[in-house]
């Protein structure tokens, strides 16, 4: 009955949805958020509904299907070494976008947002305990579903984290190798359990598009332009610097590692296009699996840890050009100019603040905050750009899934854990694959 819709390309299932919802949103005006609002929510609870169970598993198995701690320890490093290479270039990026288009100079007098209320920012001895989880199936209760001021539905982490699930999966995995054949039967079923959640990710995938079309149309239909005026010359300074980031600074790595980048955008288009609409990479984070194993070519077993970890502290976008733009924003805006020095502090902020601010609700506000207090700069400015800030987050977000799937693939190119195969193939579906069904 379905045959022609699952004919239909998944990315361009996703693209009609964006477009029939932002038509919708259009047409409806304010009347978009009830009439196709729950479609959008159903979309981000089906998503909560399987991201955890699926990176627990996925990790277990992936921990004791490597080869040893010795092989995890070498590639977890590799991993983070690239982490902070892109974090870095990132940094720059959002600074030298600052600089050139100057969104800060000649904007009219701003007022903070109404809903606007400072964060707490947690100390780094509280981050570090809160790795560990001291319920760990209080931790696998991931994430709840919240509403913005906008009206829209959000993912975030409740007590609870995905790091705290990483934490909890690899200490299995972990006893799994240790005990080696004496629980052979574990090892199996927590394989077994792991495709079983990669096959309830593909059917829930299916439901992206009709997703997108509702998380769309409230959006367009409730969010008026006049949010945007005063500061319209922000939205375009963070959206070009996101875009030559993803576009060059990726590719150009890509093409140092000898991998095609359109090759690469077309297998990771699904989770970007995921990560742009759902304005969260904990939403992206099946997606983005996904389209690393089955559209890449990246090891499974690599993926399924580097992939998630990615997803919680691997922010190119929220904790690297969105603060260091910011900082150049509001230093432009309150006519303070700023030292060499505190381009340092700035760039040193962001990008070991990326690291630190994992699994905090909010951590592109968080990291601003972060950022402007290192550099004595106001803190009361963030408020200012927070009435848009559901517009900024979609591009940021796509920004961070893109780097989330990019530091995967470069580190499965240099350790020969990625098929080139399939990456070649330059596959762009994630939906469903068995039994003859749609790739």
């Amino acid at each position: 009955m379905f045959d022609w819709w699952f004919k239909i390309k998944f990315w361009k299932r996703v693209v009609a949805g964006f477009v029939l919802g932002a038509l919708a949103g259009w047409a409806f005006g304010p009347d978009a958020e009830t009439w196709f609002g729950p479609l959008g929510d159903l979309y981000v609870t089906l998503i909560k509904m399987i991201a955890v169970p699926l990176v627990f598993f996925a990790v277990i198995n992936a921990v004791a299907s490597l080869s040893g701690q010795k092989s995890i320890a070498a590639l977890a490093g590799r991993t983070f070494v690239w982490f902070a290479i892109t974090a870095v270039l990132a940094v720059g990026v959002g600074l030298a976008f600052g600089w050139i288009l100057k969104p800060g100079v000649g904007v009219g007098v701003l007022q903070v947002a109404s809903d606007y209320k400072e964060k707490q920012i947690p100390g780094v001895l509280d981050m570090l305990l809160n790795l560990v989880p001291s319920n760990p199936f209080q931790a696998l209760g991931g994430a709840a579903s919240a509403k913005t001021a906008d009206g829209m539905t959000v993912l975030v982490p409740r007590n609870g984290t995905v790091l705290q699930v990483i934490f909890f999966a690899g200490l299995v995995g972990f006893a799994i190798v240790k005990l080696g054949e004496k629980v052979a039967g574990m090892r199996k079923l927590v394989g077994e359990a792991s495709e079983i959640m990669i096959q309830v990710t593909r059917f829930v995938l299916e439901f992206t598009p009709i997703g997108t079309f509702g998380l769309i149309a409230a959006l367009v239909g409730g969010y008026g332009f006049e949010q945007l005026r005063p500061l319209l010359m922000f939205v375009i300074a963070l959206y070009a610097a996101c875009a030559f980031h993803i576009v060059l600074v990726y590719s150009g790595l890509l093409l140092a590692h000898g991998l095609n980048p359109l090759k690469f955008f077309r297998g990771a288009a699904p989770a970007m296009q995921v990560g742009f609409v759902a304005a969260s990479s904990f939403a992206a984070l099946p997606v983005s699996l996904r389209s690393a194993t089955h559209n890449l070519g990246v090891d499974k077993d690599y993926a399924a840890f580097a992939v998630p970890l990615g997803a919680t502290i691997k922010m190119d976008g929220c904790g690297a050009i969105y603060p260091a733009l910011a900082a150049v924003f509001i230093s432009q805006y309150s006519g303070i100019e700023l030292s060499l020095t505190q381009y340092v502090v700035i760039a040193l902020a962001s990008v070991l603040g990326s690291f630190g601010t994992a699994g905090v609700p909010g951590t592109a506000v968080i990291m601003a905050t972060v950022v402007l207090s290192a550099a004595n700069l106001p803190l009361e400015a963030i408020g200012y750009l927070y009435a848009i800030d559901r517009i900024l987050d979609m591009m940021r977000t796509m920004t961070n899934v893109t780097g989330q799937i990019l530091v995967p693939t470069l580190v499965a190119k240099e350790t020969g854990l990625l098929d080139r195969g399939i990456y070649e193939a330059a596959n762009s579906d994630v939906g469903l694959d068995e039994g003859g069904e749609q790739a």
